[in-house]
């Protein structure tokens, strides 16, 4: 039953439906619950510190729980999108339903969608990898794939890395450079294994050059299908997933760098190069990934056996609250940038 408090990611997707089901002011639920009442509850509820016992990560690494527990975030967030934008041609929402409920179906794509994306992108079968891009495509972030794993968990922490946040840089700065350098880097990185493989831009391996042809599909799709204003209401679920997404990114390794050595190159990703969470509900709702530093050590490790470790820097609050407060950029400053060593800062 304990493995079963994973369902609790659930409850995004959940307050977003209701939402859709109630409207009026109900449309604002789910950014409430995600950044209001997520926050309260953390502050709330103990931190779990604890790490599993060799018996527990042999009986969990391979328990196909796990895995169905992300599997099914699949068709939940195509089916919410796909009915909201169905939706619209009928339930003549106001002005204030739509945009409360652009930004809470954005929240669950964000979470529920580029979240697990995340994970999926990470696994080594190529199927759960194909099941990571589908989530990116509502979000138009296929490119997350490439430039993630080929980039930034190589350059994370480092001056080179547009998804590490410099010491001092505000959260909104933060969403322009690496929204703009990711997807340039993401490019770098495509032509760079094309011409190591002598394959021409045109190539069926040019996975860059498919990602824009399904992405611009998803969206001529949604035009034909449910017309103008089911476009514009895409491109915004999309945004606020997106910057979502570069939220989590700014927190993450905010104003941390590592060491450059004599031959020119960086020492290797540590444990104390991304800051960490044992706040239980933030955990829980973003599968593992406030531990983030046993993330970057060894990417492939699957969220339920992630762990904590006591070297790694870690946050006063959890991830959403976290979210919240970089809102804010001198309170955020004043929280954050005390907790980072002077030779560390980025």
């Amino acid at each position: 039953m304990k493995d079963l408090k994973y369902l609790a990611a659930y409850s995004i997707p959940v307050v977003a439906v209701i939402g859709l089901i109630y409207r009026d002011i109900w449309s604002f639920l789910t950014p409430v619950y995600a950044f209001g009442l997520i926050p309260i509850m953390e502050v709330i509820l103990a931190e779990d510190p604890s790490n599993l016992t060799e018996t527990e990560v042999s009986s969990k690494k391979n328990n196909l729980l796990f895995d169905l527990l992300l599997y099914l975030n699949l068709p939940l967030v195509y089916g919410i999108i796909l009915y909201f934008l169905y939706s619209l041609s009928w339930a003549n929402y106001t002005t204030a339903e739509l945009i409360g409920l652009s930004f809470s179906v954005g929240i669950v794509l964000g979470g529920n969608g580029i979240n697990v994306a995340h994970e999926l992108g990470h696994r080594r079968r190529k199927w759960e990898n194909i099941l990571g891009k589908l989530l990116l495509l509502p979000a138009l972030y296929m490119h997350f794939y490439i430039e993630h794993n080929f980039g930034h968990h190589k350059n994370a922490a480092t001056a080179e890395d547009p998804a590490s946040a410099r010491y001092n840089q505000s959260v909104y700065a933060f969403w322009v450079r690496s929204m703009f350098y990711q997807y340039l880097n993401a490019w770098r990185i495509q032509n760079k294994l094309l011409k190591r493989n002598k394959d021409g831009f045109f190539s069926i391996k040019n996975d860059m050059l498919w990602y824009t042809i399904f992405q611009l599909g998803y969206l001529v799709a949604v035009y034909l299908i449910f017309g103008k204003i089911a476009l514009f209401v895409a491109i915004s679920i999309a945004v606020t997933a997106a910057v979502l997404l570069e939220t989590i990114n700014y927190i993450e390794h905010y104003g941390l760098s590592r060491k450059k050595l004599e031959s020119g190159r960086y020492e290797r990703v540590q444990k104390i190069h991304s800051w960490n969470s044992n706040h239980v509900l933030g955990r829980i709702m973003l599968y593992e990934l406030t531990r983030h530093s046993d993330h970057h050590y060894k990417a492939s490790k699957k969220y339920q056996l992630l762990d904590c470790h006591e070297e790694s820097p870690q946050m006063p609050y959890g991830y959403p609250t976290s979210m919240m407060l970089s809102l804010i950029p001198p309170l955020w400053f004043r929280i954050m940038n005390k907790r980072i060593p002077v030779e560390m800062r980025l």
